[in-house]
């Protein structure tokens, strides 16, 4: 069930932002009254879902088709709308234009004023980047809505009292239990969560701490930057106190004189009241029984109480952060939700640019994370969640603006690239040209389509 609910999230997320994409295609070709032939959602080879043209003030529908009806011939001015049954992507086909249609037919014929190649290359720079444009408006205007709705709350770096637990490679990175980060590389990272995140994009060199009252700056190996880009969870955590939550009645401990509420400040006399430390010392002590100091309300009490054999005392812990912490809430009135949806929008294309600048780093090896469908659809929660669908919604939309305006042939980008030639030159590429380009982008992104399904299958099943 959670397989299909990432698999459903991730088919309505896509739809959404390639028809985004698309209609920003559309609406500026249509505003330089530039003909569009076609706009799907989905591709449709061999036969389409559904067609539909709108002809003499009606909408006609084509069913299960392998072509349009012989009557809609009649009627080339007329968009083609339709819905295709390959969930892959979408297209705009603007007519008069090189694209992966490979339009021979129309393109040996003399331009046409409704086409695009017969309208002024400022008036073409906006058809072709119309997508990478709504792409972003739509990651702003979703974040907009995001902070209206529901505000946010983080915990701020510097609020992290009791500083990070590492798990092992952040211990060979040079890191310890407890320390504070203050900066990498001298920027402060605001953020808690960050941490990791900051450490891969910019490939820190260099990290400061607070560690038993001290400040410390240390190097961090190069070399790292490639195990934290593969791991799986977070190298770094906040520390928490040991604090009960619940016991639940089938507990060998659910007797034992413990209730929700208590932090425990000790075990067998040895003083600590860190979770995590807590943790370690309870595996240390499989199938024993231990005696617990505990702060209950302020008073101090006894209980022994049994561990099992995998080092657990059963009980559920308290691991909210707004608990022990004072993290940051903001709410955001309609419009001051505005110009903090598009600082987020900014912040997410540097973050997103600067990550594409991993992959051409040999030494960090992050091509070999590039993911397919299959990555992206695992990033969405096993259940239905509004917050989560719209944030990774929003990024997505980032991700596939910063992605389409690379200079790569059959991308917007290298569209736009063949424009800005000619208008530095004052020559336009010929067709055969343009067309060979296309086929080479096409190629180009068929081998790293299959090379991202490689890493995914790679990943998940070897």
């Amino acid at each position: 069930m959670e397989v299909l609910m990432k698999i459903i999230q991730l088919i309505v997320s896509l739809s959404l932002l390639i028809a985004v994409h698309e209609m920003g295609h559309y609406l500026f070709a249509r505003l330089f009254k530039i003909r569009i032939d076609k706009f799907y959602l989905f591709f449709n080879p061999g036969f389409s879902l559904v067609r539909m043209k709108r002809i003499k003030g009606r909408w006609s529908f084509s069913w299960l088709s392998a072509a349009p009806p012989d009557h809609w011939k009649a009627f080339p001015e007329k968009t083609e709308w339709g819905i295709g049954w390959l969930p892959l992507g979408g297209y705009c086909k603007i007519s008069g234009m090189v694209d992966e249609s490979m339009d021979r037919e129309q393109l040996q014929l003399p331009p046409q004023p409704w086409e695009y190649r017969a309208h002024p290359a400022w008036q073409r720079m906006f058809a072709i980047s119309g997508g990478v444009l709504f792409n972003i408006l739509f990651g702003v205007l979703v974040y907009w809505g995001m902070l209206f709705t529901w505000g946010e709350q983080y915990l701020a770096n510097k609020d992290a009292a009791y500083g990070v637990q590492c798990d092992t490679l952040a211990l060979e990175m040079g890191f310890r239990h407890g320390d504070k980060i203050l900066a990498l590389d001298g920027q402060p990272v605001e953020r808690f969560r960050d941490i990791q995140f900051n450490l891969i994009r910019n490939q820190a060199k260099e990290a400061t701490v607070i560690r038993h009252r001290d400040t410390v700056t240390f190097s961090i190996d190069g070399r790292y930057m490639k195990a934290l880009l593969n791991s799986k969870r977070f190298v770094f955590e906040p520390r928490i106190p040991f604090e009960i939550a619940a016991i639940p009645d089938t507990s060998r401990n659910a007797h034992a004189g413990l209730r929700p509420g208590d932090r425990v400040i000790a075990v067998d006399s040895l003083p600590m009241f860190i979770m995590q430390d807590i943790r370690q010392e309870l595996q240390r002590r499989k199938n024993r029984t231990v005696q617990l100091t505990v702060n209950r309300r302020d008073t101090l009490l006894t209980v022994q109480a049994g561990v099992n054999e995998k080092g657990m005392i059963e009980v559920n812990m308290n691991i909210l952060l707004n608990d022990f912490f004072p993290t940051v809430e903001k709410d955001y009135s309609f419009f001051a939700a505005l110009p903090a949806g598009v600082a987020k929008g900014y912040t997410a294309i540097v973050n997103y640019i600067k990550e594409w600048g991993l992959i051409f780093s040999p030494e960090t090896e992050a091509y070999k994370s590039l993911g397919s469908f299959i990555t992206i659809a695992n990033i969405f929660p096993g259940a239905w969640n509004w917050y989560a669908f719209w944030e990774i919604t929003a990024m997505l939309s980032i991700m596939l603006a910063v992605l389409n305006i690379l200079p790569i042939p059959a991308l917007d980008g290298g569209h736009l690239m063949f424009v800005l030639y000619e208008v530095i030159t004052r020559r336009k590429p010929s067709e055969k040209v343009l067309e060979a380009a296309q086929w080479i982008g096409l190629v180009l992104l068929m081998l790293l389509m299959v090379f991202a399904f490689g890493n995914d299958i790679i990943r998940n099943f070897f």
